[in-house]
């Protein structure tokens, strides 16, 4: 205990030894600490025993299918209104064109990411046809598509339940589901951010049915804009019980929020002592998720590389299109091939694991 700076964690650390489960109280600590060699040391500890040595990363693309969106979410700098400068729709000839120009450009494409907008003109059957064609024609291709917002809304276009549409969507080759959507559970910020957006306990339901369909999925939680620290823990301590109920996320994703073009007073970029002491914090609270990610398009690739020795043990993958964080001014890329990938991961003292969206090993590459 003699590196520990702020006295306020030795309990605190004494139960991630123990292997302990840590309390809101707990987890407010932590965030009020800037004790971050304490903080990230334990997050480590908790991510080794989990993963070992291993961080993993996937070759994936983004596609999404039309920014043209009803939603009214004020951090979103993505979304446009039918008709407005900028507005664009993807027909299906086209998001099988762009998948077949990247399956060619990365021939171990393993996942595609499907997210967009809630078009008002796309019926169920459209939201639908999208999986099924890109199954199709891409059978080896695991199809991860529609955030939870998205397949209520999909789920209103068919007058059917969130279990119908998913039963549906699985049967058109939906393979898993994405995090987003997540944003912050309280619901005094959400009124505020995103006040048409499902609540935090829809997103939280539509995920835990869709885990007792046999579907896992992500979780996420974007930070870094009117949240308090409180919010945050409660977000945390709402994902573990979900998790206690059902078992089906495998991964955490914290987002920093960005700010450009968004409709969030005095709005700023999140610094990287925050954006590495929440992912910390996250990995020693949500003692019963596998995986926590630094999603390098948000976090940028230097900030993604240190977060793996700060309770990370994902990186994402090499991503290729990714249209929603641009428009709010990412920082970041679009793309980094699977070689830098590598790099990034042996530099940060891990072992790099090639990975399918549900985390079966492809490759270890290990030293040679």
């Amino acid at each position: 205990m003699n590196f520990i700076r702020d006295e306020r964690l030795i309990p605190i650390a004494e139960k991630v030894l123990n292997g302990e489960r840590l309390s809101f109280e707990d987890g407010l600590t932590l965030f009020e600490s800037n004790d971050i060699h304490t903080i990230g040391y334990l997050a480590n500890l908790v991510s080794e025993r989990k993963n070992g040595k291993f961080a993993y990363f996937n070759v994936n693309v983004h596609i999404t299918p039309t920014n043209i969106c009803i939603g009214t979410c004020k951090f979103c700098a993505f979304r446009k209104k039918k008709g407005e400068e900028g507005a664009y729709e993807l027909t299906v000839g086209e998001i099988l064109e762009k998948l077949r120009n990247y399956k060619e450009q990365n021939p171990g494409l393993t996942e595609v990411h499907i997210v967009g907008g809630l078009h008002p003109d796309w019926g169920y059957e459209d939201y639908l046809d999208i999986v099924r064609k890109v199954k199709e024609e891409f059978p080896d291709i695991h199809v991860k598509a529609y955030t939870a917002e998205e397949i209520k809304y999909i789920s209103e276009r068919g007058s059917r339940t969130i279990e119908e549409t998913l039963k549906d969507l699985i049967e058109a080759g939906l393979g898993s589901i994405p995090g987003g959507g997540g944003e912050i559970f309280s619901e005094g910020v959400r009124k505020r951010i995103c006040p048409d957006k499902i609540s935090g306990e829809e997103y939280l339901e539509i995920h835990k049915t869709a885990h007792r369909l046999g579907l896992k999925s992500n979780a996420t939680m974007l930070f870094g804009h009117i949240e308090s620290f409180e919010d945050r823990v409660d977000h945390l301590i709402r994902l573990r019980e979900a998790q206690d109920e059902t078992g089906g996320f495998q991964t955490f994703i914290p987002l920093a929020f960005h700010p450009i073009n968004t409709e969030i007073p005095n709005a700023n970029y999140t610094t990287g002592f925050d954006e590495i002491k929440t992912i910390a914090v996250s990995r020693l609270l949500l003692d019963n998720f596998q995986h926590v990610k630094a999603y390098w398009v948000m976090l940028g690739e230097k900030i993604a590389q240190l977060a793996l020795q700060f309770g990370a043990d994902d990186i994402d993958g090499t991503v290729t299109e990714e249209d929603i964080t641009q428009a709010a001014g990412a920082r970041a890329g679009q793309y980094i091939p699977k070689k830098r990938l590598i790099r990034l991961i042996r530099e940060a003292g891990k072992i790099p694991v090639e990975r399918d969206t549900l985390y079966n090993v492809i490759e270890v590459y290990r030293e040679v």
